[in-house]
C-alpha cells in the first residue's frame, strides 16, 4: 500500500509573516532557505505548501504536544480528572481562577494559527506559483481548507469569537478583531464544502478523503445544530454526511482487532495522521501510549523500563475518574480492550514474595474485605481508594491499554515520544454516535437507539437499545466507553450542554470545589493576545 508521509516545510519562500507556535500569532516567523524567483517558478512550492499544513496540523494536535498532553480536550470532565490527590487545587480542571495568563491557553491559540497561517499561504499562492497542474492545485487547496476549518472549529468552540483570518498576513499589524461565532462557524461551514468538493474519494492513505471532510462537517452541523444562530438543516445534514461515513467504513467485528496494533489500517478508519519509524519523517511522535498511567514501577516487581506497562506523562497529566470505570457493563468487551485490571510482576522482588509473572497489583471491580487482601501478597487496590495513599503511590487506577505500543521507549515530557503507530483522528464509530445524537435531538429516538445497538453490539452487548432508553446522556456514556483517549470529550460535553452538571456529578476534584459554572463554557483570550493587538482584541466578557 502506498503511503503518504507528511514532510516538514524546510524550504519556502518567504511569503508571509507567519504564525509562531509558541507566542503571539502577530509574531514574525521567516523561512528563506530558497530564493522567490525559483520558488514561484518551482511546482513543488506548492506541495511543500501543503505538507507543511499536514505536518503543523499533525505537530499541534493537542494529544501529544509537549506543552498541552491533552488537557484541553479530556482533563476537567465527567470522565478525567487530575493526576493527584483530593487535596489543593487546578486552574484547569477544578476551575479555580481560570486566568487569561495560563500559558496552555496561549499555546493552544498559537498552535491553531500556526495551522490558519500555513493554509493561507498555501491557498493564496496556488495561483502564483507557476508549473502546478490544475488538479493537484484544486484538491491541495481542498485539503488545506479542511485543516483550516478544523483549526477555527477548535477555537471557536474554546474561546468563541476569534479573530477571522483567511489570507495570508504580508504585513505586521495588531489592529485584529474578533468575528462573531457566527461569522466563524459560516466560514467552517464553507471551507469544509468547497474541500468535500475538491479533494478525492480514496486518495494516497494518509492524506485527506472526502469521507474526511464529510465527518468533521457532520461534527460542525452537529454543534451548530445546538446554538442560537442554527440551521434548520444542520441536524439532518449531519445525519446524512454520517450515514454515508458509516455506509463506505464498515465497522471492525471486533473492538479488540480495531485496537490491534497489527490493524491500524483498517476499514473504519477515516482519517489517521501517520507517525512510522523513520526519524526523519516521525516528527515528535504519537504519544498516546503514554495516556492515563500511573507509577506502577514503584511497585514490588516492576520495572522502570517495562516492555509491557509503557510509563506515562508526569506534568499536567490527567486520570481516568472512578465514574468512567464503573460505565461498562460485565459483557463490554471494550472494558479489557481499553485498560487492564490486573499488572503482572516483570522480575523478582527483593523480599522473594512475587515471582516474575505473579500478579503485582490488582484492581478489583467489587471492593475486597480487609481479610480478602491479607491473605495475598500482592497489592490490591479497591474502588473507592483511587486517589488514597498507599506506600508508594498517591494515585492509582486500573490502567489504560488501549493505545500500548510495547518497545518505544519511555521519555521525559520534554523529550520526542517516538511513538509510531498511526493516530486515528477520525473513524466511523463516532459516525454513529453522531448520527444517533443527530437523530435524538431531531426528535428521532428510534433511528437513534437502532445505530447505538449496531454499535455497541461488536463489543459484546447484544440486548437492543430502546427509544426510551435513548437520552443525550446515555449517548455521552457510550461515547466515553467507544472513544475515550480519541476525541475532545470537553467539545462533546459543552456541545450537548452537559459540561457543567456531568463535570461537577462525576470529576472528584472538580466537585470538592464546585467552583464550575456556564461561564467556563469558553475559555479566556490569552493575555498575549489581548495585549498585541493594543486591546482591539476584547477579552471574553466573563474573564474582564
Amino acid at each position: 500500500m502506498k503511503i503518504f508521509n507528511y514532510r516538514s516545510l524546510t524550504g519556502v519562500l518567504m511569503l508571509t509573516l507567519a504564525l509562531s507556535s509558541c507566542s503571539g500569532f502577530l509574531d514574525e516567523e521567516n523561512h528563506t532557505s530558497i530564493t522567490i524567483e525559483t520558488a514561484l517558478t518551482n511546482s513543488e512550492t506548492f506541495d511543500r505548501l501543503v505538507a507543511s499544513v499536514y505536518e503543523r496540523s499533525r505537530l499541534y494536535t493537542t494529544r501529544y504536544n509537549p506543552d498541552m498532553y491533552y488537557i484541553l480536550e479530556d482533563l476537567g470532565t465527567d470522565i478525567a480528572t487530575r493526576k493527584s490527590a483530593l487535596s489543593g487545587s487546578n486552574e484547569l480542571n477544578d476551575y479555580i481562577n481560570v486566568s487569561s495568563t495560563n500559558w496552555v491557553f496561549q499555546v493552544y491559540w498559537g498552535n491553531q494559527y500556526s495551522i490558519i497561517s500555513a493554509a493561507n499561504i498555501a491557498i493564496d499562492n496556488a495561483e502564483v506559483i507557476e508549473g502546478v497542474d490544475e488538479e493537484v492545485k484544486g484538491r491541495g487547496v481542498g485539503e488545506v481548507k479542511f485543516f483550516r476549518a478544523w483549526s477555527y472549529f477548535q477555537l471557536v468552540e474554546n474561546f468563541g469569537g476569534v479573530p477571522l483570518i483567511v489570507n495570508k498576513v504580508e504585513t505586521a499589524e495588531t489592529n485584529y478583531t474578533k468575528a462573531s461565532e457566527e461569522e466563524v462557524y459560516e466560514q467552517i461551514v464553507s471551507d469544509l464544502e468547497d474541500a468535500l468538493n475538491a479533494v478525492e474519494e480514496s486518495p494516497v492513505y494518509g492524506r485527506v478523503s472526502k469521507g474526511a471532510v464529510r465527518h468533521l462537517l457532520s461534527k460542525v452541523l452537529l454543534t451548530r445544530g445546538n446554538k442560537s444562530f442554527a440551521e434548520g438543516t444542520d441536524y439532518t445534514r449531519a445525519i446524512s454526511l454520517a450515514e454515508t461515513i458509516i455506509a463506505d467504513h464498515s465497522l471492525v467485528p471486533s473492538f479488540a482487532d480495531l485496537m490491534s496494533e497489527d490493524n491500524q489500517r483498517n476499514s473504519e478508519v477515516v482519517f489517521s495522521y501517520l507517525f512510522g519509524s523513520d526519524a526523519s519523517v516521525q516528527g515528535w511522535g504519537n504519544s498516546r501510549h503514554m495516556m492515563y498511567k500511573f507509577d506502577y514501577f514503584k511497585y514490588p516487581g516492576m520495572l522502570p523500563t517495562s516492555s509491557t506497562y509503557q510509563r506515562g506523562f508526569n506534568n499536567n497529566a490527567s486520570t481516568p475518574t472512578p465514574f468512567f470505570y464503573s460505565l461498562f457493563e460485565d459483557d463490554d468487551e471494550r472494558a479489557e480492550v481499553t485498560f487492564r485490571r490486573v499488572i503482572y510482576a516483570e522480575e523478582d522482588s527483593e523480599d522473594g514474595t512475587i515471582i516474575a509473572g505473579d500478579t503485582a497489583i490488582y484492581f478489583p471491580e467489587i471492593a475486597w474485605s480487609s481479610a480478602q487482601i491479607s491473605a495475598v501478597n500482592y497489592a490490591v487496590i479497591n474502588p473507592g481508594t483511587y486517589f488514597t495513599s498507599d506506600p508508594y503511590t498517591n494515585v492509582h487506577y486500573p490502567m489504560f491499554r488501549k493505545f500500548d505500543e510495547p518497545g518505544v521507549v519511555w521519555a521525559q515530557p520534554d523529550q520526542r515520544s517516538e511513538g509510531t503507530r498511526d493516530m486515528v483522528m477520525m473513524r466511523s464509530g463516532e459516525a454513529y454516535l453522531i448520527a444517533a445524537e443527530a437523530y435524538l435531538q431531531s426528535g428521532n429516538a428510534s433511528a437513534a437507539a437502532g445505530l447505538l445497538t449496531t454499535l455497541r453490539s461488536r463489543s459484546g452487548l447484544t440486548a437492543a437499545v430502546t427509544a426510551s432508553e435513548v437520552d443525550i446522556d446515555f449517548i455521552l456514556d457510550e461515547r466515553a466507553r467507544e472513544l475515550v483517549g480519541e476525541v475532545n470529550r470537553w467539545m462533546d460535553l459543552k456541545r450537548t450542554g452537559k459540561l457543567v452538571e456531568r463535570t461537577l456529578a462525576h470529576n472528584p476534584h472538580a466537585a470538592l470545589h464546585n467552583t464550575l459554572s456556564a461561564k467556563h463554557r469558553l475559555r479566556p483570550i490569552p493575555q498575549y493576545e489581548v495585549d498585541a493587538s493594543n486591546g482591539s482584541i476584547e477579552q471574553n466578557e466573563d474573564y474582564n
